[in-house]
């Protein structure tokens, strides 16, 4: 049987949270009608999707619907239970929910982090606000089937479940995956089955997933589709993925933006950063050797314990930037041929770390020189172009050379706004399911 069960109010709903979850290669089949279908044929996928079309009806008729669906699609090899609601909280929440709970039994509670970041959509301190605006003073008020007056998503849980709610908010989350899992199981201690949670951007959902996993508690994740995806991507492993991977981000860029952005990721996300000190890959080769070899061996050294590591030249910060014209009369070169031996300097990194530790499967370069410089020293033919993941930030893997196969987004230092390379970094999370 499928990993993943998904159990949406509609049927765009289904395919919208299908999408993601085929985004990060998993088997996903939405089932519109099982009475066509051999649920034998499922064996196959990771995930199954059922649309049940039950966000206007009556609370009763909808409970009914997700209860008999549910004891359908449920078994023991299921890892990520889902009910799929609305990004703006229409439709019966609560009795939708409470049929999930009551189909798997009294150790399961509802796990509600219901933000879609990429839509706009965000809770924070326990209000929905799409756009920046409260839920209550959007169109979504107005809606001439399914309104919603209320911005509180406790609230609502509360007016529709027969269950007790929890809120978790933004202030708690600030203290890691072992506080969270720990008031998770304070508040189920308190007889809640129903569990809200502050939820703004994926970073913010990752440390609710990680949570989840490291309370122990039986789950059902209910959320517009990214909580489900961010679920499924650290507890299912697709049939055609198995090993442990990870990312190395390589940064020579000294452009401002860069410096914001390094800085945004170093916050958002857990990383170990090395920096390179630039000036000693200039001195002589002997220096640039011990500088190569030192930043290789200490990423190696602390990568076991970190799977996103960052390798980024000390001249991100202005005072550590280099006059080159002394080395270009030292070495009566050109600026090209002094910021060369940067560059090259950065590929052996590059290539020594990729080359002693198997695991790491994707990269991140930023900086248009270090780029090209890391594909001629990792020998490849070229990129097979994949996606574009922000604008003049391409997705795509090695062509040919020892290290075919592995997945690159790159990027020109000046571009993008503040969070750029954290994206990055979180797109390449989803293509390895780390």
């Amino acid at each position: 049987m499928s990993q993943c069960v998904v159990i949406a109010d509609d049927l765009t709903g289904a395919n919208a949270t299908g999408v993601l979850l085929k985004k990060m290669n998993y088997e996903a089949y939405t089932v519109m009608n099982t009475e066509r279908i051999e649920l034998s044929t499922l064996t196959d996928c990771d995930c199954v999707l059922y649309p049940t079309d039950s966000r206007g009806i009556e609370p009763k008729m909808a409970y009914n619907r997700v209860y008999n669906v549910c004891s359908l699609l449920k078994g023991d090899g299921v890892k990520v239970y889902s009910k799929r609601i609305d990004s703006t909280l229409r439709g019966n929440l609560g009795s939708e929910t409470d049929a999930m709970l009551d189909c798997l039994g009294d150790d399961y509670i509802a796990v509600a982090a219901p933000c879609f970041p990429s839509s706009g959509r965000i809770v924070a301190g326990g209000y929905m606000l799409v756009g920046g605006l409260p839920l209550h003073k959007t169109d979504i008020a107005i809606d001439p089937k399914t309104p919603v007056k209320i911005s509180e998503v406790a609230v609502l849980f509360d007016e529709q479940s027969r269950y007790k709610v929890s809120s978790i908010q933004l202030k708690d989350l600030m203290h890691g995956k072992h506080y969270l899992a720990d008031l998770m199981n304070q508040c189920v201690l308190s007889g809640s089955r129903i569990i809200v949670l502050d939820c703004i951007t994926q970073e913010d959902l990752d440390l609710i997933a990680d949570a989840v996993i490291t309370s122990g508690l039986k789950v059902v994740a209910v959320d517009p589709g990214v909580f489900t995806a961010t679920l499924a991507r650290k507890l299912i492993t697709p049939s055609q993925k198995k090993e442990k991977s990870k990312i190395l981000a390589v940064v020579g860029s000294v452009n401002p933006n860069t410096t914001a952005q390094m800085k945004e990721l170093w916050l958002s996300q857990r990383t170990y950063n090395v920096f390179v000190n630039t000036r000693e890959l200039l001195e002589s080769k002997g220096r640039r050797e011990a500088e190569t070899s030192r930043v290789a061996e200490e990423i190696l050294n602390e990568c076991g314990r970190n799977a996103v590591c960052t390798v980024t030249g000390d001249g991100i910060y202005p005072e550590n930037r280099i006059d080159f014209k002394p080395y270009m009369e030292r070495y009566n070169c050109s600026m090209d041929e002094v910021t060369g031996m940067i560059n090259g300097a950065f590929a052996e990194i590059t290539y020594r770390i990729f080359k002693a530790e198997p695991t790491f499967r994707g990269l991140y370069t930023s900086g248009g020189d270090v780029t090209v410089a890391v594909c001629e020293r990792f020998d490849t033919a070229g990129l097979s172009l994949k996606d574009e993941v922000l604008p003049l930030a391409a997705y795509g893997q090695f062509l040919k050379g020892e290290f075919e196969g592995v997945h690159i987004i790159t990027k020109g230092g000046s571009q993008g706004g503040r969070d750029a390379i954290n994206q990055c970094i979180t797109y390449l999370k989803e293509k390895l399911f780390i």
